[in-house]
């Protein structure tokens, strides 16, 4: 079966990050007290619904949101000052090779949804 990729205009948007394993536990400490400029900034870009979830036994991090244009809120997200302190203070958390954890996200196809 052929999957059309969906546009990045779509409203729905899922994708995963992996975690050093070893970091799991520091990365969901992290997230105890995520920053209130970093939320406004997010919010003002227009990431909407936004949930992350994690499978701990190996790092596997699934990200969901709601946004109008998802290529438009990661290039607003990408640059607030705000976004790359946090990127960096992330960075050490990912298997992605150095890149920043929001340069690393890998988007996943929806080809069903149930309203």
């Amino acid at each position: 079966m052929d999957i059309e990729r969906r546009s990045s205009e779509a409203g729905r948007v899922c994708f995963l990050m992996h975690l050093k394993q070893d970091r799991v536990k520091d990365y969901l400490r992290a997230h105890q007290t995520v920053w209130p400029e970093m939320l406004e900034s997010l919010a003002q870009t227009g990431w909407r619904n936004y949930s992350l979830f994690i499978r701990e036994s190996d790092g596997l991090v699934v990200g969901y949101l709601e946004t109008d244009n998802f290529d438009e809120a990661q290039a607003l997200m990408a640059a607030k000052e705000v976004n790359a302190k946090w990127q960096a203070s992330m960075v050490n958390f990912f298997d992605n090779e150095g890149r920043r954890p929001d340069e690393s996200l890998e988007q996943l196809t929806e080809y069903f949804h149930l309203a």
